[in-house]
């Protein structure tokens, strides 16, 4: 880590400030009334094809991209997942699958960059909320590199959700109320840095974008070192949305893309806050959906995330429980078995396809996030049969 004027630094984007990354640190400071805002490092300047590692473990042959390289990187070697051409409602999608990552969802890209860079600031123990494939990446990628893992969870919680987060060793802690109630607690005891431990959450620390910001660069790679046309992600908190609109800046600021790709973000009707705000909408409470993996009411960096889908001039796609169940079958039925979470994004990619909105000849990636095997109940549920 430099400590040149110019070296990578914390950065509160609605002030401007920045903070040496020397310090680990996964907020702003509070403001007068007492709120935390997340922060994002200051731009880097990205990598060309002549700074990839071919000898470096799946996403780390991109690590010159990081704002600094850990000696030691925690890797189980994720990234590098196929990217599979597939006919689907009436024309040719590029379905990433990301779900074939060690943990089972695209958050091991964000756990293995952020603990492996935390580590290398000289944190041990680590908090984080969730109840879902961010707890899981999260406590699979501490116990692969030696790190305590402390996972907040709402206390209605099912046993069966975070069974693979307490395989993997990590402290399960219940906390009651609500899935908001959970972040606030987590947000406490994050500030308080009791016993040392440090909260890094996939939500708010930029380190994790650093790590999904990796799949823009490997798509580039897997088009023959050129930018698709579009991306469409499931979103939820946004760190696909994010990390794809920081990657592919980092490409074009390199010289190696001409313009980003438009990037689309695909919610439940019930639950997209991201999509309303996009859509100009009136909000709507939020209500139970089948693509639970998104069902985040009040995500903390809406602002950038639509700054992202406003300046690749992509959009938002909402979609019913019944395109997302149909969507979640289609693919199974052509060997892609995911979540239905992530099955949104081919519903979203036959919505806009039939609205003229993205075009049949153009180059679509749409971006699979989590394994079918973690929705087992939801999927035996639209099958009918028992779980």
């Amino acid at each position: 880590m430099s400590d040149t004027p110019d070296a990578p630094a914390y950065l509160d984007p609605l002030t401007g400030r920045t903070w040496p990354l020397d310090a680990p640190r996964w907020c702003a400071e509070a403001d007068a009334d007492g709120d935390r805002r997340p922060l994002l490092l200051t731009p880097l300047p990205g990598i060309g094809r002549e700074a990839i590692d071919p000898a470096a473990p799946g996403l780390w042959r991109y690590a010159a991209a990081l704002p600094f390289r850990p000696a030691a990187p925690i890797t189980l070697g994720e990234g590098r997942t196929p990217l599979v051409p597939r006919r689907f409602a009436g024309g040719t999608m590029h379905a990433k699958c990301e779900w074939l990552m060690p943990s089972g969802s695209f958050k091991d890209r964000g756990a293995a960059v952020m603990l492996s860079l935390l580590r290398e600031q000289g944190i041990v123990s680590v908090l984080e909320d969730s109840s879902g494939n961010g707890g899981a990446a999260i406590a699979t990628y501490a116990a692969a590199g030696g790190l305590r893992a402390r996972i907040l969870v709402p206390e209605s919680t099912s046993p069966a959700k975070t069974v693979q987060s307490r395989a993997a060793g990590a402290a399960i802690a219940l906390v009651p109320g609500t899935r908001q109630d959970c972040a606030d607690a987590a947000e406490r005891e994050g500030e308080a840095r009791a016993d040392g431990i440090f909260y890094a959450s996939h939500n708010w620390h930029p380190f994790f974008l650093q790590g999904t910001k990796l799949l823009a660069y490997e798509l580039w790679e897997d088009l023959g070192f050129r930018a698709p046309d579009n991306v469409i992600v499931p979103c939820g908190a946004g760190s696909n949305v994010l990390g794809c609109g920081i990657g592919f800046s980092e490409l074009r600021r390199a010289g190696q893309i001409e313009s980003l790709p438009r990037i689309f973000a695909a919610q439940p009707a019930n639950c997209a806050p991201v999509a309303r705000a996009f859509l100009d909408e009136e909000p709507a409470a939020a209500a139970p959906t089948i693509a639970e993996g998104t069902a985040i009411a009040r995500p903390i960096r809406l602002r950038e995330v639509l700054g992202v889908l406003e300046e690749s001039q992509g959009g938002a796609v909402m979609l019913t429980e019944a395109e997302i169940a149909a969507a979640t079958l289609a693919l199974a039925r052509d060997g892609l078995y995911v979540e239905p979470t992530s099955a949104q994004a081919a519903a979203a990619f036959g919505r806009l396809l039939a609205a003229g909105t993205i075009a049949p000849e153009e180059t679509t990636v749409v971006v699979l996030t989590g394994s079918g095997l973690k929705a087992t109940p939801r999927i035996a549920d639209l099958l009918g049969v028992a779980g």
